[in-house]
């Protein structure tokens, strides 16, 4: 969005709200919030369940994936509400959450060990698509056509598990890209605490991103319908080159990585950071060379970086961000909070790096320092956890107000302890879909689509663009949620 000739005022209106919220509101209970958001991904949990489970309406499930293809695809997370494993979205999640962990896993406490399971749980099954069969990666299980056409628990499923793959004469470039940068960062948080396993994690990152780089094409082009309109990838799939080898280049030192970064070329300006478009992940991540390693090489990733972070501040004269009334960043109607987490994310960790080097950088005649950053991830956090102007927590089962009717299959659903019978593709749709009865089961840390321009939220389970949890919401704000939990007394 363009700035208007009103953005003066805006930004007058903007400031004192701020310094409202900071003066009135005391910090929720980061602790608290980071633990669950941790917990929701149990929730999502697709294969045989570990004992010890936390998710007591939570079944096995998904036990014959990959059957079709005569391999074992068991395991991962189910994306959002639906019962279908998209590997470009969950690779994605896993890269955020090893990020965060790298970032910030000194700050988690207990929940470092809970962030490692989290990570792992994805890990193995990305591992299983990446070798089991020689030159192709599985990229998905179950059809996704055929499953939004159901409402039924994840146990329930009886839909066709179709099994899909990209290979040589069918590339995925992107798919593979953020598979391989999944393994690779996932590869540094094993690295002392189980270096066997962290070993294979590389070996398997390098093929993986050998196959990104030598077959170039978009996933969407050779799966067509399997994967569109669902997880399209939108930006094409140079981002995920450059994630990818910007993921590798910081796993091995490798030079050849660096080379392959600069042979990409100058890179689209971008003001959003998501599963689909990673270019600002990369600017960040590649940044901290510059910034913690001093090396100038690096220095145009840098200024990428501060580019993309003068088009997210509303007191910049390049912002092309808009913002709610209540101070939401607010980037595309559906799933907002997607776009937020990541963002917040991206603020807070830069931030880390100018306050380690006390850096400061200009958005035109505005000088920012790492505490505007640190101080807009705050309160986008903050808003998230129910400082807000409906005072509602967009965290399931954080604080007392938070929604009850989330867009999501398990846990609309009686549990199978409740209701052993199965439900049925259609089954669940009367009288559990369209009822205004709350879930019967909470998907505790679960952070939904959020609400609309106007700060307006309808808890509606039809609503999926605004009720509809999903991985990659969650992945991205544990790193910021751990930081806070470790810097603000709750």
């Amino acid at each position: 969005m363009a700035l208007s000739s009103g953005v003066s005022l805006y930004l007058i209106f903007f400031s004192l709200t701020f310094l409202f919220w900071d003066t009135v509101e005391g910090n929720p209970n980061y602790r608290d919030a980071l633990v669950k958001s941790i917990l929701f991904f149990q929730g999502q949990r697709s294969g045989k369940l570990p004992t010890g489970e936390q998710m007591p309406w939570r079944s096995n499930s998904g036990l014959s994936d990959g059957s079709l293809a005569h391999v074992d695809l068991t395991g991962g997370y189910y994306d959002a509400g639906d019962n279908v494993k998209f590997n470009f979205p969950m690779a994605f999640t896993t890269t955020m959450l090893s990020w965060g962990t790298l970032e910030y896993g000194k700050k988690m406490g207990p929940q470092l060990q809970d962030a490692r399971a989290a990570i792992r749980w994805a890990t193995d099954y990305l591992l299983k698509c990446a070798t089991a069969t020689p030159g192709k990666l599985y990229v998905g299980v179950g059809d996704p056509t055929v499953d939004h056409k159901c409402w039924e628990r994840p146990e329930d499923m009886d839909t066709v598990r179709s099994v899909y793959s990209v290979s040589p004469g069918n590339p995925g470039s992107d798919v593979a890209g953020e598979t391989a940068a999944a393994l690779a960062a996932a590869s540094m948080v094993f690295r002392k605490v189980n270096p066997k396993y962290s070993t294979l994690l590389l070996r398997t990152a390098k093929k993986v991103m050998q196959f990104a780089m030598q077959y170039r094409g978009a996933y969407s082009d050779s799966l067509g319908s399997a994967v569109c309109p669902f997880y399209c990838s939108y930006s094409g799939y140079e981002d995920e080159l450059l994630w990818g080898a910007a993921w590798l280049f910081r796993a091995t030192n490798d030079v050849s990585y660096f080379n392959f970064i600069k042979s990409l070329g100058p890179n689209d300006a971008t003001d959003i950071f998501s599963w689909d478009n990673k270019f600002a992940g990369a600017y960040v991540l590649l940044s901290r060379r510059n910034l913690l390693g001093n090396d100038n090489a690096f220095e145009q990733f840098k200024q990428e970086a501060e580019n993309f972070i003068c088009r997210i501040l509303p007191n910049s004269p390049s912002s092309t961000t808009q913002y709610t009334p209540g101070g939401l960043i607010y980037k595309l109607t559906e799933s907002n909070l997607q776009y937020v987490t990541s963002i917040t994310f991206l603020l807070n960790t830069y931030g880390k790096y100018m306050t380690a080097t006390k850096h400061t950088f200009n958005c035109g005649n505005v000088l920012i320092t790492s505490r505007n950053l640190r101080d807009l991830a705050k309160r986008q956090v903050d808003y998230i956890l129910g400082e807000n102007p409906l005072k509602m927590s967009y965290m399931v089962g954080y604080g007392t107000n938070y929604p009850r009717r989330i867009h999501h299959r398990g846990s609309s659903l009686p549990s199978l302890a409740i209701h052993p019978q199965s439900f049925g593709c259609e089954g669940g749709f009367q009288p559990f879909f369209y009822t205004a009865n709350a879930n019967p089961n909470i998907l505790t840390g679960a952070i939904v689509g959020g609400p609309n321009q106007n700060d307006f939220f309808s808890d509606d389970r039809t609503d999926y663009s605004h009720s509809e949890p999903a991985t990659y919401i969650n992945a991205a704000i544990v790193g910021p949620l751990a930081y806070l939990a470790g810097s603000y007394a709750s």
